[in-house]
């Protein structure tokens, strides 16, 4: 069961990044989330292909959402690790993220992040992702 819909995760997101280029979230689903990064020059690499960077920046942030979908507005939950193979060379074109909640413990979080080009089929990059979650006392404030 999702403790956040779709609205609440953008608004934290853009009050997380006030001023940045902030994804867009799309959909909650019961276990995963998809959210769009639309795209333009700025994402681009040479080779008229998106940037490392820009994919791995969704994996990351589709991750954070899909865990804080989850377990609420737990804002503190850090990154610990992230692996992501790529896997074929992205279109130029909005980036999508997938990203399931694969393993939900009370200090880790493992997700699963499988990343598109829109409206391309194939898997331009598939990430997992893990988190660290913070302790929380009593009163529901983190440690």
């Amino acid at each position: 069961m999702n403790v956040l819909d779709a609205t609440q995760l953008q608004e934290i997101l853009v009050a997380s990044f006030p001023g940045s280029d902030v994804p867009r979230v799309e959909q909650v689903l019961d276990d995963s989330v998809i959210i769009v990064q639309p795209v333009d020059d700025r994402h681009r690499r040479p080779g008229g292909t998106l940037s490392g960077p820009t994919m791995m920046m969704l994996a990351d942030t589709a991750a954070w959402m899909a865990i804080l979908a989850q377990i609420g507005p737990v804002l503190l939950a850090v990154t610990t690790s992230l692996h992501i193979d790529f896997l074929r060379k992205p279109a130029v074109a909005d980036l999508i993220a997938r990203a399931t909640v694969l393993k939900l413990g009370r200090k880790l979080a493992v997700v699963d992040v499988s990343l598109f080009s829109r409206g391309h089929d194939q898997l331009v990059a598939k990430a997992q992702v893990t988190y660290a979650i913070p302790s929380t006392n009593s009163e529901g404030a983190t440690q």
